[in-house]
C-alpha cells in the first residue's frame, strides 16, 4: 500500500509539474507545494463550510492530483488543521499592534482588522470557534487558544505590563470572549452596521476596565494612564 501511494504521489508530482510547465510556472519546492495546497484549502474554507469541502475540491483548486494532497497531508483532517494554523498565523500578523494614534484609536484599528478577517474568512472562522473535523483530536482548541494567548499578550504589551493582576487578566479575557461572541452573532444576523459594532466593543472595553479599576488599584493606574494618553 505504501508503494502504491508513493508511486501515485510521484505521478501526482509529475502531473502537477507538467501543468505548471504548461502555464509557464517554475517547479515548486516541497515547502512551496505544501503552502500552495494550504492556500487553496484556506480559500475554499473561507467560502464554504469545511464539511462541504473534499480532498478532490482542494486538489482541483490547486491544480494538483488527489494523490498529491494525500501525500502531503494524509487526509482531510490534517489539511484542515494546517489551513486553520495558516489562518491563525495570518490573523496574528494582522493584529500586530499599530504604532500610531492614541490607545483607543489603536484598539479601534485592531478591531477593524479583526473584523476584516472575520468577514473575509466567515465559514472558516465559524468552524474554528464552533468546532469542526479537527476538534476531535484537540488540535482545533490548541489553535484557538494560541491565538487568544497571542492577542492577550499583545494587549498587555500595549499597556506596558508583563504580569497582570488577576482582575485585569480576567477582565481582558472576558472582553476578548465578548468580541468573539459578537463576531459570531454578526456573521449570523448582520443586522447592525459593522462600524457601529466595532465602536460598541471599544466602549465595552472602556466600561469593563473602569469597573475593574474600582476593585484593583493596579487596574486603576492602568486606566488612568490610558485616559491621560487620550487627552
Amino acid at each position: 500500500m505504501g508503494l502504491d501511494l508513493g508511486y501515485a504521489s510521484l505521478v501526482g508530482d509529475r502531473e502537477a509539474a507538467g501543468a505548471q510547465g504548461r502555464r509557464g510556472r517554475r517547479r515548486l519546492s516541497v515547502d512551496e507545494r505544501r503552502d500552495e495546497l494550504i492556500e487553496a484549502a484556506l480559500d475554499l474554507f473561507s467560502r464554504r463550510p469545511p464539511e462541504e469541502i473534499s480532498i478532490d475540491d482542494v486538489a482541483a483548486a490547486a491544480g494538483a492530483s488527489r494523490a498529491l494532497v494525500y501525500h502531503y497531508f494524509g487526509g482531510k483532517q490534517e489539511l484542515y488543521v494546517a489551513a486553520l494554523r495558516s489562518a491563525a498565523a495570518q490573523l496574528g500578523e494582522l493584529l500586530k499592534p499599530p504604532t500610531e494614534g492614541s490607545p483607543l484609536q489603536r484598539l479601534a484599528l485592531s478591531l477593524k482588522r479583526y473584523f476584516d478577517f472575520v468577514e473575509d474568512h466567515a465559514p472558516g472562522y465559524l468552524a474554528m470557534l464552533r468546532g469542526g473535523p479537527a476538534s476531535r483530536s484537540g488540535e482545533l482548541g490548541e489553535i484557538v487558544e494560541s491565538v487568544r494567548a497571542i492577542l492577550l499578550n499583545r494587549i498587555l504589551k500595549e499597556m506596558g505590563l508583563e504580569d497582570p493582576s488577576p482582575v485585569l487578566r480576567i477582565t481582558l479575557r472576558s472582553w476578548m470572549a465578548g468580541v468573539e461572541t459578537a463576531a459570531l452573532d454578526w456573521l449570523e444576523n448582520k443586522d447592525m452596521p459593522r462600524d457601529e459594532l466595532e465602536a460598541l466593543l471599544v466602549d465595552q472595553n472602556i466600561v469593563l476596565l473602569h469597573n475593574a479599576a474600582q476593585r484593583d488599584p493596579a487596574v486603576m493606574a492602568v486606566f488612568n494612564d490610558l485616559a491621560a494618553q487620550e487627552q
